[in-house]
């Protein structure tokens, strides 16, 4: 394992104890998609929580946290984060934004600490998530994960087609 990858764990696991969260973080294989994942871990798709990184505006970000088996939906998230547009950025501008390289992104110890926009279907189930490297999963108690991040809850996403 490099060094980048041991010190976004580390990162991680450095944030979750300044804020008082119990988080547990596992090693699994390489998945080529959510599900796969879900598998490895012995969890459905609705238990892994997309952490996604969205450019506001230029060098303006927020933090969007959504269930697995859930899609953005952008007019509610714009809705929500009070912006008339919001876009995704490329993985390098995603990577500047928070430290973490696509697929391990995570609010917990982001290079800046971005507001946080969640979805309902988060709270009341202890959740996975990213754990600032590839192949590693945090599992935490998602009332908890939104409680200190002081997350926006709100109805942000769509079911997957």
């Amino acid at each position: 394992m490099d060094a980048d990858h041991v010190r976004g764990r580390d990162r991680v696991q450095a944030a979750a104890r300044e804020l008082g969260l119990d988080v547990r973080i596992v090693d699994r294989p390489d998945a080529s998609s959510l599900a796969e994942a879900a598998a490895a871990l012995g969890i459905s798709p609705g238990e892994i929580v997309k952490s996604l990184v969205v450019r506001r505006k230029a060098g303006e970000y927020l933090f969007v946290l959504v269930p697995g088996d859930a899609q953005i939906s952008w007019p509610k998230l714009r809705a929500a984060a009070g912006a008339n547009k919001l876009t995704l950025p490329p993985a390098g501008e995603a990577f500047e934004a928070t430290g973490y390289a696509r697929g391990t992104i995570t609010p917990l110890g982001s290079s800046v600490s971005w507001p946080v926009f969640a979805a309902p279907a988060i709270r009341g189930k202890r959740v996975s998530m990213g754990a600032g490297e590839h192949g590693a999963s945090l599992f935490v108690d998602g009332d908890a994960l939104l409680d200190a991040l002081d997350a926006r809850v709100a109805d942000i996403t769509d079911p997957l087609p």
